[in-house]
């Protein structure tokens, strides 16, 4: 990970830094007209030599105007190389096209954040998600996931599950290690944990708790693939101290939901649980710490990403250092049993048990 405490740029290099942070947005759709107009396909399956720009437009029916202008910018960016008149793909060109995380990224950043981010600076000032407006009137973004623009909610749930379907395997063996026969999923989003629980053990009985509105396209989810007879719910609000949360489970889970609250939010969630829990009960969460990341990638990621919770989502939530978040846990009352960092793409798991 990259020594944030040194500057790596010499006057010269921080220069030119500054230049591309202020064509950034364009160096964006330049990337994104090239994938989507279909530029990088035709490139990606041309020889090492390359293509001249009149051939990219025959194969990809793009005017030759519109190939040059994007593949300049391409070039100045690194997506293309020029090699005796022709544009040849580059590496980064190549995981545009290909690399399904750089999709889900790009996608999620077109569609749900672009217009939004307009207003950071209103959101950082207000400590309201000020750019929420660009896709619906609601006070947070969770109470309009089911009613997003079709576009924006196919990226959001796409981002979403890119990151957290791909830890299930590890995360279904770790909690039924001890056979719960009830767990309590708090923040079910789609139904897909859940889902995955009753397939994974046929004894198990699993409780979704979450907003009415998650609550109703979860259990059409969960109706749709047979399980409705073992998919509970119980919806609610957690931010809502009046309310009781049910009891008798033997796990309590909480899959990237916590980065969804601001510090104060978070204890008040895990203060309420405790209280619920029986004493003998496990309490899973399973998170995104900005600072337990093997790569620079994630981390920028990461980083990018609390911005969309600062002006899209709730204005005051965000992916959290580890040692600011576990300090809220101890302070709710909770013993960290154990912490597993690096499970699928830079998850960690915390297993907590009552103080």
């Amino acid at each position: 990970m990259t020594d944030y405490s040194k500057d790596p740029f010499n006057a010269l290099e921080a220069k030119t830094e500054a230049q591309k942070l202020a064509f950034s947005p364009i160096t964006f759709h330049t990337a994104r007209s090239l994938r989507d107009l279909g530029i990088l396909a035709v490139l990606d399956k041309a020889s090492l030599d390359g293509l001249s720009a009149q051939q990219i437009s025959e194969q990809s029916g793009v005017s030759e105007y519109g190939v040059k202008v994007l593949l300049d910018m391409g070039l100045s960016a690194h997506i293309v190389t020029w090699n005796n008149s022709k544009y040849v793909i580059a590496k980064l060109g190549y995981f545009l096209l290909h690399d399904g995380m750089t999709r889900a990224n790009l996608d999620f950043t077109a569609d749900v954040c672009y217009a939004a981010m307009m207003h950071l600076t209103e959101a950082i000032e207000e400590g309201t998600p000020a750019g929420l407006k660009e896709l619906g009137d609601w006070p947070t973004i969770y109470e309009g996931l089911s009613r997003l623009p079709e576009k924006a909610k196919n990226s959001w749930f796409a981002f979403d599950h890119f990151y957290s379907d791909r830890s299930f395997p590890l995360l279904l063996e770790k909690v039924f290690e001890h056979k719960p026969k009830r767990i309590f999923d708090i923040g079910g989003n789609t139904g897909k944990w859940s889902m995955q629980c009753v397939n994974y053990d046929d004894q198990v009985e699993v409780t979704i708790i979450d907003l009415p509105q998650q609550i109703e396209v979860a259990m059409k989810n969960v109706a749709d693939a047979g399980f409705a007879g073992r998919v509970k719910n119980h919806p609610t609000n957690m931010l809502d101290k009046t309310l009781e949360l049910p009891s008798g489970a033997d796990v309590w889970w909480m899959s990237q939901f916590l980065d969804c609250f601001s510090p104060m939010e978070i204890l008040s969630i895990l203060q309420r649980v405790r209280k619920a829990m029986k004493a003998d009960a496990k309490v899973y969460i399973l998170e995104l710490f900005w600072d337990a990341q093997k790569y620079n990638a994630a981390t920028l990621s990461l980083n990018a990403t609390s911005l969309y919770f600062t002006c899209l989502a709730n204005g005051n939530s965000r992916f959290y250092r580890s040692s600011d978040f576990l300090e809220i846990v101890e302070q709710a009352g909770f013993n960290i049993i154990e912490r597993t960092d690096n499970i699928g793409l830079g998850h960690t798991l915390l297993e907590l048990e009552v103080k």
